[in-house]
């Protein structure tokens, strides 16, 4: 990477890094919702109230270390940050964790074009996973965007890369769309 481009990941690294200490100032502590909260409203209305800390985040996010950043209709992100409380047996960030955050940002992406009182679960969910990731790689983002969605079943894709926009996994998912 030359010095130009690393200085451009760097700032993006840093905005990254402030947006998140932004959205955590306004998140809700996390907790879990009755169906009755999401049938209440539209994928993308849910989805918005949890970004905003109207209502509270997924209990996940604490564990994983990653946050809500955007929702609209058919796109979702979110932003995270491995540690090595991560770490797989061999000294890096465990799979599981990519797979997570792209499981989220796919379904939710979904969730996003859903009516009230639809809902979805992921059917199918395909990872592939381009390189590792450490601690040092800082904050990287995955970004879930649909294909399909259909009255039955929803397709989508997602990307986790870091501010320099390297790719470290993609995605693909496919949902089952069902009344709640």
């Amino acid at each position: 990477m030359n010095e130009q481009n690393k200085a451009i990941a760097d700032d993006r690294r840093r905005q990254w890094e402030q947006e998140e200490q932004a959205i955590r100032a306004r998140l809700k502590a996390a907790g879990t919702h009755q169906v009755e909260t999401l049938a209440a409203r539209s994928g993308l209305e849910f989805l918005q109230a949890i970004f905003s800390g109207e209502l509270p985040h997924p209990p996940i996010g604490e564990t994983l270390n990653f946050i809500p950043v955007l929702a609209e209709p058919g796109r979702v992100i979110f932003q995270g940050t491995p540690t090595a409380a991560h770490y797989n047996p061999i000294g890096s960030v465990h799979g599981g964790w990519a797979a997570t955050l792209l499981d989220s940002c796919v379904g939710c992406a979904v969730q996003s074009m859903l009516p009230r009182g639809k809902g979805y679960t992921t059917l199918e969910l395909k990872v592939n996973y381009v390189r590792a990731l450490t601690p040092e790689t800082g904050p990287v983002r995955a970004e879930g965007k649909v294909i399909h969605v259909g009255g039955r079943t929803a397709t989508a894709e997602g990307r986790l890369v870091d501010a320099a926009g390297k790719l470290y996994a993609h995605a693909s998912t496919t949902c089952m769309v069902m009344t709640l």
